[in-house]
């Protein structure tokens, strides 16, 4: 059994007969600075200016974290050729994207990832929206603030896995990402990785189902641009305030 980082416990990983595997016993580890910045707020003025918003976003971890239930599915598939925005994969798959071209046409194999942290959240925030929206809001923040952690902890794992292999991992790349939109991204990924089977859907419009969920591609290789950041991709960069705080 492997192990994703030494702040993850064992975990619990099936391969389907797809070749595809599941890990969902994941530890997140979250605080009331990042619930508050899930709802896209800064800490410290928050802190400062609303001192009733952090209690709220204190009693959405206490009483928000048990309903969180974080697992993924990926695929690891080998890189074939590239020809020109397209990545032929293992098995028949496909790519299509000036971003993955530009980061993973030296990649050895791309990890196509969808994660999520339940559908019982997302219940949770429609029923508190009845009567307390300052708190549904709190608990939104909180599964945006789960998911990014899983996320996180996800990467840490393969950026281990190739390790290694003597190897290292791209950025990890997202559909609506910049070259990369999401009714193509995520068409993309949801044909190659079968997310119902942790119960992660999209819509006509692209939207997962469960909320709180996400998607993303990764590079396994030896001469991978492994540098700069996911933010600097984001079609959001140039006006996001909050990019630093993300490295």
């Amino acid at each position: 059994m492997e192990h994703a980082t030494s702040s993850t416990s064992d975990l619990n990983r099936r391969i389907n007969h797809k070749g595809m595997t599941t890990i969902d016993d994941w530890e997140l580890a979250l605080d009331v600075d990042q619930v508050l910045r899930g709802q896209g707020a800064d800490p410290q003025i928050i802190r400062e200016r609303s001192p009733n918003l952090v209690e709220i976003a204190e009693r959405a971890v206490a009483e928000g974290s048990s309903l969180l239930n974080p697992q993924l599915i990926y695929s690891r598939l080998e890189l074939e050729s590239v020809l020109h925005e397209r990545l032929l994969l293992s098995g028949g798959g496909e790519l299509r994207s000036k971003l993955l071209a530009q980061h993973l046409s030296p990649a050895q194999e791309v990890v196509l990832i969808v994660c999520t942290v339940g559908e019982e959240l997302d219940s949770w925030i429609a029923e508190a929206f009845k009567s307390d929206a300052l708190f549904a809001l709190s608990l939104d923040g909180l599964g945006n603030a789960a998911v990014e952690d899983l996320a996180n902890r996800a990467c840490r794992y393969f950026e281990k896995v190739a390790l290694d292999m003597q190897m290292e991992t791209s950025i990890p790349l997202s559909p609506g990402m910049q070259d990369w939109p999401v009714d193509h991204g995520q068409d993309q990924i949801f044909g190659l990785v079968s997310a119902e089977r942790i119960g992660v859907s999209i819509n006509k419009s692209r939207l997962m189902s469960p909320s709180k969920s996400l998607s993303m591609a990764i590079g396994i290789g030896r001469q991978l641009v492994s540098g700069g950041r996911q933010c600097d991709y984001c079609v959001l960069s140039e006006t996001c305030r909050y990019q630093d705080h993300y490295v």
